[in-house]
């Protein structure tokens, strides 16, 4: 496939000197949910196809076909010259130019891919049933106990007529549970999940699946009896996985530089300080700190090799997060950001393994320090603007009282102004943990992407009730 890929680029930009890019895409994906001691919701897909862009006189054409055989592929080439020069022919000038970056090479299969590719659909199956049913179990206050199993196997292969050529095989697994307790008409839920860029093996050593049933359980039928936390301003430690939540939503969509020219908060700040001295920040593509990402890609689609972006460094913004387009008009480079869900998607600028650098503080010693605040941990849904204001619900937190952890409360919501909390941070552990590796970034269309950090101390908003 591939050299049938090089050689219709090399045919088809060689006549005007006009860019050509292919995109091969083929994902099988299966998906399953076991309740009830049985499999309830069991779904398999698989898409092949290919993504063409054309840029003619500095204006794109786009254009996909789901016939992979040379004829269909020669077709939507021309589809999208067309599309380029209609495009030229309406605006007079140019719109757009390419800034060349490292263009990748590389035929790489990831870590598992064969393993996972390779284990009956029966086995991963009765996996899935056999935890459900220790959940439900696990305790006789369970109402309710589900477990989900999702996978996406990835085969990608990038040509461009400025060189890029190579292929990539990626296995994405994931696995979530969840339990609700019920107690005399009150309810309480708890759930715990992983994602990685890697096998099934590698999915089962995530360290967040660490007991994973005894916790979910007792979580949920903890939380029957739990009170509401105070609201106020308040000093809290935040958990690896809300970390990773404020650095994707609330900061790592303002300097994508797409928003950037629209005007996000970030827009200018280029040199300047929006955190304090111990908030280093980044975006990867080729982890490094603590294994189990979801975000891993060798290169981008536009055939960009990827690398770790840092975004924030010793609290002042240093990078906004490019695609080849938006690198030329910032006059920088290319930082591998540019993602499309499918063959049939354009590439848009995207996050994909996003975080705070570890510190050196120990979690302990940053928990003895509080005489009054929470400890911050079950991540939810969350929101942000373009101003990087946030508001993120959690399942759960801690009470901190006098150096000490003590009560567990529920349903507490955070907000803030993502920069103004980050002045405050005061204290950056050296634990750290990727844990959002369940979750979808939405942008358009989806995107898988990881976040995480080491747990921080700092000053916003949490909301609360008394009960």
């Amino acid at each position: 496939m591939k050299e049938m890929l090089k050689k219709l680029v090399a045919q088809n930009s060689a006549q005007d000197n006009s860019y050509i890019e292919l995109r091969y895409h083929k994902r099988q994906s299966n998906s399953f949910m076991a309740q009830r001691g049985r499999v309830d919701v069991a779904n398999h897909s698989l898409v092949e196809g290919v993504g063409v862009r054309a840029m003619i006189d500095g204006a794109w054409g786009f254009a996909a076909t789901a016939r992979v055989d040379e004829t269909s592929i020669l077709r939507a080439i021309e589809q999208a010259r067309h599309n380029a020069l209609t495009i030229v022919a309406g605006r007079g000038k140019k719109v757009a130019h390419l800034q060349k970056g490292k263009m990748a090479v590389v035929d790489w299969t990831g870590p598992g891919f064969a393993e996972l590719l390779a284990m009956p659909i029966a086995d991963k199956l009765g996996a899935v049933i056999n935890f459900e049913r220790q959940l439900a179990k696990s305790s006789k206050a369970l109402h309710t106990a589900r477990c989900r199993y999702n996978e996406l196997l990835e085969e990608k292969i990038i040509v461009t007529s400025d060189g890029a050529a190579a292929s990539a095989r990626i296995a994405l697994p994931e696995f979530s549970m969840s339990a609700i307790a019920e107690k005399d008409g009150e309810r309480a839920t708890s759930s715990r999940g992983a994602g990685v860029s890697g096998g099934w093996t590698c999915l089962y050593n995530h360290p967040a699946l660490d007991n994973m049933v005894e916790e979910t359980a007792r979580t949920a039928v903890d939380l029957l009896s739990a009170k509401h936390p105070e609201g106020g301003k308040k000093t809290v430690i935040l958990a690896p996985a809300v970390v990773g939540l404020l650095c994707h939503e609330a900061i790592g969509h303002t300097v994508e530089a797409d928003f950037v020219k629209t005007g996000s908060v970030a827009q200018g700040k280029i040199g300047t300080s929006v955190a304090s001295k111990l908030v280093t920040m980044a975006d990867t593509g080729c982890e490094t700190i603590a294994g189990y990402a979801v975000g891993n890609i060798p290169f981008d689609d536009e055939g960009v090799e990827t690398e770790t972006t840092t975004i924030i460094k010793d609290g002042v913004l240093v990078s906004y997060l490019h695609n080849r387009e938006s690198a030329a008009e910032f006059g920088v480079a290319p930082t591998g950001n540019a993602r499309a869900w499918l063959f049939n998607d354009e590439p848009l600028i995207r996050m994909r393994n996003t975080f705070l650098q570890p510190g050196t503080s120990k979690l302990t010693d940053m928990i003895s320090e509080i005489d009054d605040g929470y400890l911050v941990e079950g991540a939810g849904s969350g929101q942000a603007d373009s101003n990087g204001e946030f508001m993120f619900g959690t399942g759960y937190v801690w009470q901190i009282k006098d150096g000490k952890k003590t009560e567990l409360l529920r349903e507490a919501t955070l907000s803030g102004i993502a920069f103004d909390v980050l002045q405050t941070v005061d204290a950056v552990s050296s634990e750290f943990r990727w844990d959002l590796g369940t979750g979808y970034c939405g942008k358009g269309q989806p995107a898988k992407v990881d976040a995480g950090g080491p747990y921080i101390r700092c000053k916003m908003n949490v909301g609360g009730r008394q009960g």
